[in-house]
């Protein structure tokens, strides 16, 4: 939740197509239940922020989150088009980091 009380993952996941939606919450949840996060469900991008990389029917997905207190915080979720994770998507991401743990 940011500091507007809003839920932008959610949001985001809300306009996705039903399938779409269940296998990336598949894929977040196998994520909770990891021990150790890894290739290729995982990657580490840096200043605390991973990624969960779902693969979905035409496209694939990426949900940004950091471990934070124990608990799995979503940042950003988008559609990736490119081969390597946009600048933008990832300083919005970490930028909503710091928003919460500023707000913590």
């Amino acid at each position: 939740m940011n500091s507007e009380g809003r839920e932008p993952v959610r949001d985001w996941l809300k306009e996705l197509p039903r399938v779409e939606r269940r296998i990336i919450g598949e894929d977040i949840k196998t994520v909770q239940g990891l021990r150790q996060w890894r290739k290729p469900l995982v990657e580490y991008l840096g200043d605390g922020v991973w990624e969960v990389r779902a693969t979905l029917p035409n496209t694939i997905a990426r949900v940004l989150f950091a471990e934070l207190g124990g608990e799995m915080i979503l940042l950003h979720g988008f559609k990736k088009k490119t081969q390597k994770t946009p600048l933008d998507e990832l300083t919005l991401a970490k930028r909503r980091k710091k928003n919460y743990e500023t707000n913590q």
